[in-house]
């Protein structure tokens, strides 16, 4: 909008439960676009409702990012210029529904933005612009989600002016170093102590601020929200030390100091006030 387009109708998921009550709350796309008087339609599926009443726009372009609903090739032939998907990786690498936290979960030092031809694949159309961004060793999710963000806004915007002159090239994507970022399942949440405390940091820092890196304490779930690698050795699991500065628990190799956690229906709390109100001793086994 702020480019000097005329956004002719905007597709958002219908409202979901949310809060305590669970009632019906709007996506804060909905918000922005009824606040702004711009036409709202939310389908609960594109394959058996949606080309007619996105025909019916007339659109030039569609622009797509994070939608979740699969665009049928009706859809998808739908505007002149197709549909442009705000893809947060350096396709072909990562794929799918998840490539910000699989990124982190992999260790890669970089990852990026490419806005993407959608067509009937996943995530396999040619690509029309692409931006890499380093990964911090203090990102995670969500810091990492908010860079893309603000990038992939930048790269639409200058991507939509060059389809309109005419300049675009779309470049068809390698068949070499195709990774797939399948959807986050909940398992993968709880920490497996065997693996090295390396892998385990970064598993930390992909899952927050959701859905929240997990373990076990007393058989109950515990939330572990920020570790450090540091030394130690012990069984996998195994508490070795405990101190204001954090909880240090072997790993498979190496250690973890655990420096803010969450007991289930409590609040997040750091290393030091959690052991004021939770009494541990080294022994005691996560896992």
């Amino acid at each position: 909008m702020q480019a000097g387009h005329d956004v002719a109708l905007v597709l958002t998921q219908p409202d979901r439960p949310a809060g305590r009550g669970l009632k019906a709350a709007a996506s804060p796309v909905k918000r922005f676009a009824l606040g702004r008087n711009l036409e709202v339609f939310q389908p609960h599926s594109l394959k058996t409702d949606g080309s007619a009443r996105i025909r019916a726009a007339r659109p030039d372009a569609l622009v797509v990012a994070a939608y979740g609903l699969i665009l049928p090739q009706a859809v998808l032939d739908v505007a002149a210029h197709g549909a442009l998907n705000i893809h947060a990786s350096l396709l072909p690498r990562w794929r799918g529904a998840a490539p910000i936290q699989r990124a982190i979960l992999a260790g890669d030092a970089q990852t990026g933005v490419s806005i993407m031809q959608m067509d009937a694949g996943l995530d396999t159309g040619a690509v029309l612009a692409q931006s890499g961004v380093a990964i911090a060793a203090d990102d995670d999710a969500g810091t990492l989600h908010d860079r893309l963000a603000a990038l992939g806004a930048e790269m639409i915007v200058a991507t939509l002016a060059d389809v309109q002159a005419g300049r675009v090239l779309p470049v068809p994507q390698p068949q070499q170093g195709v990774t797939y970022a399948s959807k986050l399942g909940k398992r993968e949440t709880l920490l497996d102590w065997s693996r090295p405390a390396v892998e385990l940091e970064r598993a930390v820092r992909a899952f927050r601020p959701s859905p929240g890196a997990a373990t076990l304490l007393d058989g109950a779930p515990l939330k572990v929200w920020r570790v450090t690698v540091t030394c130690g050795r012990g069984a996998p699991g195994e508490l070795l030390s405990i101190s204001d500065a954090g909880l240090v628990v072997a790993a498979g190799k190496g250690a973890l100091a655990i420096t803010e956690l969450q007991r289930s229906g409590g609040r997040r709390l750091a290393a030091g006030e959690f052991l004021r109100g939770h009494r541990l001793a080294p022994g005691v086994r996560f896992g």
